[in-house]
């Protein structure tokens, strides 16, 4: 399909849909070194390639995504036009660094070529080192840029890029005073880091930095400083790193009533705001800012992967159709260096499950995105999402 193309108030139990799944905390992390160029290979014969998911867990969660990886993995196998790819499976026991660094050795020792998964950052961070100096790429399902580097890519949606393209979007709309509000943990905190980066590099000003608690009563007791302090600083937005599942409802809930002026200061979400249909009616996020995938080709893998396997995709699952899709995007071109970093970070990227998509030499990626809002209780597209690099948004 794409192979061608080079409630409020409730306690907060559960954390971010999209981001936190891949998120560890990145202490003393070792980088497997940057001497790794890749393979070359035989473009007449398959592509050994390995998939590192994260089954034989004790979770079943992970066990069902580890099923949803390699399904999305096979699909974009037989959506390959002019490449064939051999495609060998391991498990990483949920996101058992140990075992992840086992199951790359024996995929090495087994003859892949280059390596696609694991999914959490430090299960990546170990598979890279562990194949250091043999010559093998990794492209993980993470999005911890903390594990990014040296044979490891990370194939998952960045902080970095959502900042860097509501920043470049607001900033054309006038927007260039932000309030930055995030949560007390490591994906806040790195939510932060991000999104003050991107104004900084936009020319912007971040004039305030407020954090809470992660829990219902640290929200409700920061409320009245937040708001406070947003109005007195000038705050054109705030730019919160709040998710669906957790925060952003009490958040968009709770400000506002206690009086925060969303037509002064709207808020522009760092996680996406239409992942729950009750978002869309909560006054605080109307005419606020978020972005979403390139939603015609989401939607053409969704209905590819329900024609198939009779359920929607999770919402992760997509990485690996594109981790496939690019190999075989460049070794159906007749290129023998398809699997090296030369390669792999060609500028003009690839076209993937979200639209498209390019690995970066430090292992990041960007990613094209469309820019949203809510009003009027729906999900309105502002800016559709690049199709090629170098052109608006990106």
């Amino acid at each position: 399909m794409f192979a061608r193309f080079t409630s409020a108030r409730k306690p907060l139990a559960r954390f971010f849909v999209f981001m936190s799944v891949l998120w560890l905390a990145a202490c003393d992390v070792t980088l497997a070194p940057d001497a790794n160029v890749g393979q070359q290979i035989d473009v007449t014969k398959p592509i050994q390639v390995a998939l590192l998911v994260p089954g034989a867990s004790a979770q079943a969660t992970d066990n069902q995504l580890a099923q949803n990886f390699e399904n999305a993995a096979r699909l974009a196998i037989a959506d390959l036009r002019g490449a064939a790819i051999e495609l060998r499976v391991y498990n990483t026991a949920g996101g058992n660094p140990q075992q992840a660094a086992i199951a790359a050795t024996r995929a090495v020792d087994d003859g892949a070529k280059i390596i696609i998964g694991p999914l959490f950052g430090e299960a990546a961070n170990a598979a890279g080192v562990a194949i250091a100096g043999r010559n093998v790429n990794v492209l993980s399902f993470s999005n911890n840029r903390a594990f990014a580097g040296g044979n490891v890519f990370i194939l998952g949606a960045t902080f970095d890029n959502t900042a860097e393209r509501l920043v470049q979007y607001a900033s054309r709309q006038g927007i260039n005073r932000y309030m930055v509000l995030h949560g007390e943990d490591l994906s806040g905190n790195v939510g932060r880091d991000a999104i003050t980066a991107a104004v900084r590099n936009s020319g912007g000003q971040v004039v305030g930095v407020e954090s809470y608690p992660l829990s219902q009563q640290g929200i409700f007791s920061s409320t009245r400083r937040i708001v406070s302090n947003v109005r007195s600083s000038g705050a054109q937005a705030v730019f919160t790193t709040a998710g669906a599942n957790a925060d952003l409802p009490i958040i968009a809930t709770a400000l506002p009533d206690a009086g925060m002026s969303i037509a002064r200061s709207p808020f522009i979400g760092l996680t996406r705001w239409d992942t729950l249909p009750q978002l869309v009616a909560l006054p605080g996020l109307d005419g606020g800012l978020f972005t979403v995938p390139d939603q015609n080709t989401a939607t053409l893998f969704a209905n590819r992967y329900a024609a198939t396997y009779g359920t929607l995709p999770h919402p992760l699952s997509g990485l690996a159709y594109d981790g496939i899709a690019a190999i075989g995007a460049l070794a159906a071109a007749g290129n023998s260096d398809a699997l090296t970093k030369e390669a792999l970070t060609q500028p003009q990227g690839f076209r993937g499950t979200d639209g498209v998509f390019r690995l970066l030499p430090n292992g990041l990626n960007q990613r094209g995105l469309a820019v949203a809002t809510i009003r009027d209780n729906q999900v309105i597209i502002l800016e559709q999402a690049p199709r090629s690099f170098g052109g608006p948004g990106l």
